[in-house]
């Protein structure tokens, strides 16, 4: 008897900060909650608007090499008491999510944040997953997709393209983070999404299809 091939589970990745959640305002707090207890100056309108890559990327811009282990743990412990009340999910976020689930998915949470603080974040917001990998970046991503079995991966950031064509996923790009629709298909989205209200319908024809 030849042995009968049984399908993968469907699998979507999501980012977090400016796909899932609107994280700007607790991120913004947070920075100016770390200026005001350093004296050191950090513009926290210009931070929030090149989010994406690891904390301590931002970081350099505002300390010495010399200060970022403990910057990065101050910052981190500061989060928790100034991030998550002004945090909301984007449009379409419970969706996007319920949607995956009634195709009998796995929703896998792919971020470049603290893995500790985005499952606070998540549980504040309500968000159920499965999956949540954090303190990954571009490449990083797409090994945690290929370990999870991810097929598709939406993220509002050129970094979550690379993370997502890295696993062999369809790129699913989201224009509600610091690039464009054209930007996000110039850097190899294979969709590109104004936002997550598009995604479920998105999903339903991608399964239809097959592509």
């Amino acid at each position: 008897m030849s042995a009968i091939s049984v399908p993968a589970p469907l699998t979507v990745g999501f980012d977090l900060d400016m796909t899932l959640l609107d994280t700007r305002p607790g991120i913004k707090a947070t920075y100016l909650a770390l200026s005001a207890e350093t004296g050191t100056y950090i513009d926290a309108d210009l931070a929030v608007t090149r989010l994406g890559p690891p904390l301590t990327v931002e970081l350099t811009n505002w300390f010495a090499q010399e200060q970022l282990p403990a910057m990065l743990d101050r910052y981190r412990a500061l989060y928790r008491d100034h991030a998550f009340a002004p945090t909301v999910p984007l449009p379409g976020a419970y969706a996007s999510v319920a949607a995956v689930r009634e195709a009998g998915g796995r929703v896998a949470v792919i971020t470049g944040k603290y893995e500790p603080n985005a499952r606070l974040h998540l549980e504040h917001a309500g968000i159920e997953y499965d999956a949540l990998v954090g303190d990954l970046w571009a490449e990083t991503k797409g090994t945690a997709l290929r370990e999870l079995g991810a097929s598709v991966y939406v993220g509002d950031h050129l970094g979550d393209i690379i993370g997502a064509r890295a696993a062999g996923a369809v790129a699913v790009g989201v224009a509600t983070g610091p690039y464009g629709a054209e930007q996000l298909a110039e850097a190899g989205a294979d969709v590109v999404l104004a936002d997550l209200t598009e995604f479920p319908a998105w999903l339903a024809g991608h399964r239809a299809t097959g592509s």
